[in-house]
């Protein structure tokens, strides 16, 4: 997307009245450049370490005030009702904190700041968050070994996402939404506050729910750290190593395509070496490596029902992957297109195998 241009003043021969461009209204998710001490990139790195305060009390408060060995009650007054759910439900108690202050809380900011970048950086933050919220459950029982690892992957997988994250940002808070938001408030502009809730909100809960759920599993369980864990381990690591080294390979690539233009040379087209020579998306490969290596521990402890957030997850981001390439293709110049559709051809789109 286009910067948003400043207003300039237009110098007219020798007169020195000049007149001022009318400033273009900002529409949903635009870009709007910002500086790393601006007001807005403050006030919005304020509101990423604010945001979740209501959870952390309701939690804290729920936690430690509520009898874990008093039976349920549902019918009992506000604060029982809070109990019952928060003590004996905790999946269900997970969606009702993702709900209100997640939900619904971000889209209201979005809907205030006519952007929803907000989710971009907390989908990386809430899987960790949602596995110490199992961890710390008054009921929880767990084998230590599993536990520590199992949270401890879960925020090496975050410090690695959140650092490409703002990596690509410059460091800043709030310039930019996702591209697909922005496509689809361009495409509804006058239903986009309503269809952004259900679109944007609502959607973002059973994906991040959802992949969260094997560490649920892993303090429902105090059956010891056994040979199927290290073999889940294993294949988290793999994930996170594939997927760590397919961005930085990328990012490479296009470092050194700016250092072309300025120095006057011509861009190289397309990125086919390394990890992308085998295949298109091998930073997806990844992730999907690290999700289904993590669903192996709810496995191992007889919950195969926790890979239904897994495989949705998959489900979308093979959609994702379908929309991110038909936008290249039909954004970049034919000549480009044509190179990544031969590349398409020859490359597998997540499997690695050798090119055809």
């Amino acid at each position: 997307m286009a910067e948003r241009r400043v207003t300039r003043l237009q110098s007219r021969g020798a007169s020195s009245s000049a007149e001022v461009a009318e400033p273009k209204e900002i529409v949903w998710g635009d870009y709007v450049k910002h500086d790393h001490l601006s007001e807005k990139n403050i006030m919005n790195a304020m509101l990423c370490v604010v945001v979740l305060i209501p959870s952390y009390v309701a939690v804290h408060y729920l936690y430690t005030e509520c009898d874990p060995n008093a039976p349920p009650s549902y019918t009992t007054g506000n604060e029982d009702y809070a109990c019952a759910i928060a003590i004996h439900e905790p999946i269900l108690f997970a969606n009702i904190l993702f709900g209100v202050n997640i939900t619904f809380g971000f889209w209201i900011i979005g809907l205030l700041q006519k952007s929803f970048w907000l989710i971009d950086p907390y989908w990386t933050l809430l899987p960790p968050l949602l596995g110490h919220l199992y961890q710390l459950h008054p009921k929880a029982e767990t084998d230590p070994t599993r536990s520590s690892i199992t949270i401890g992957l879960l925020w090496v997988w975050c410090g690695r996402l959140t650092y490409s994250y703002f990596r690509r940002e410059d460091w800043k808070f709030g310039e930019r939404e996702d591209w697909r938001y922005t496509k689809m408030a361009k495409e509804n502009p006058r239903s986009w506050w309503l269809l952004s809730f259900f679109a944007v909100g609502l959607a973002q809960q059973p994906m991040l729910v959802g992949i969260s759920l094997p560490a649920y599993t892993v303090h429902s369980s105090a059956e010891p750290f056994n040979n199927y864990d290290y073999l889940a381990t294993f294949g988290c690591i793999l994930g996170l190593t594939t997927a760590y080294f397919a961005d930085n390979q990328l990012r490479a690539f296009m470092l050194a395509n700016e250092a072309r233009v300025e120095a006057g040379k011509p861009k190289v087209n397309l990125l086919n070496t390394g990890l992308w020579g085998y295949s298109r998306h091998p930073n997806y490969l990844g992730e999907q490596i690290w999700w289904w290596s993590f669903a192996a521990f709810a496995c191992n402890l007889g919950f195969p029902i926790m890979l239904a957030g897994t495989a949705f997850n998959s489900c979308v981001l093979a959609a994702v992957t379908h929309m991110t390439e038909e936008r290249m293709l039909t954004n970049w110049p034919e000549a480009r297109a044509k190179i990544y559709r031969d590349y398409r051809k020859k490359t597998s789109a997540l499997i690695p195998f050798f090119p055809i």
